[in-house]
């Protein structure tokens, strides 16, 4: 391959990115749902386990996402490349609070797709729970990436929880991040 055309192959890479968009989830994704569902390298710091069949697929498609408060598809071109969630929590002492989760298909990781994501969520949540005042997101201390995402998107660190919950086996130290409604989205 020469070079002028391996430029303008990366552009089109590009380009396929600059338009990300949102959407509730279906049924009809779970082809693309598997492509990260079923990889440990983007399960390893989830609270799921790795997918192993497509039946498992649906059944958490039909009976959990499109059940969930506000659950996304994070779309290129409408195709289902991860997913995006916020998670109220419940009590009249939390009810101000929801946390953020998000995942991505592993050929997709640094390309700044789920930072445009997030910017995204937050900024239609905020618009859809009037009542919301804070956005949390909880990261093992290990997974790096996840916490520039956060960074990049606007999100204040707060500390580090030790021992804070157990996945998998086990009781990782976590980072807090959040985003307040007061905050500004960074462009």
């Amino acid at each position: 391959m020469d070079e002028t055309s391996s430029k303008s192959e990366g552009k089109e890479i590009d380009d396929e990115f600059t338009e990300i968009t949102l959407r509730p989830i279906e049924l009809s994704d779970v082809d693309d749902f598997m492509e990260w569902a079923t990889d440990e390298k983007v399960s390893q710091f989830c609270s799921w386990d790795t997918y192993t069949s497509k039946d498992q697929a649906l059944d958490y498609i039909n009976n959990n996402a499109i059940l969930h408060p506000w659950l996304r598809v994070i779309c290129t071109k409408n195709r289902a490349i991860g997913a995006i969630s916020v998670t109220p929590n419940s009590g009249c002492l939390d009810s101000c609070r929801a946390e953020l989760g998000y995942v991505l298909a592993y050929k997709y990781w640094g390309k700044g797709i789920v930072t445009k994501a997030v910017k995204i969520a937050v900024s239609n949540i905020f618009e859809e729970w009037p009542n919301l005042e804070r956005v949390e997101a909880f990261v093992d201390v290990d997974n790096k990436g996840s916490q520039r995402v956060l960074e990049k998107a606007g999100f204040l660190k707060e500390g580090v929880l030790r021992k804070f919950r157990t996945i998998k086996g086990r009781s990782p130290d976590m980072v807090i991040f959040s985003f307040l409604s007061t905050d500004v989205l960074f462009e």
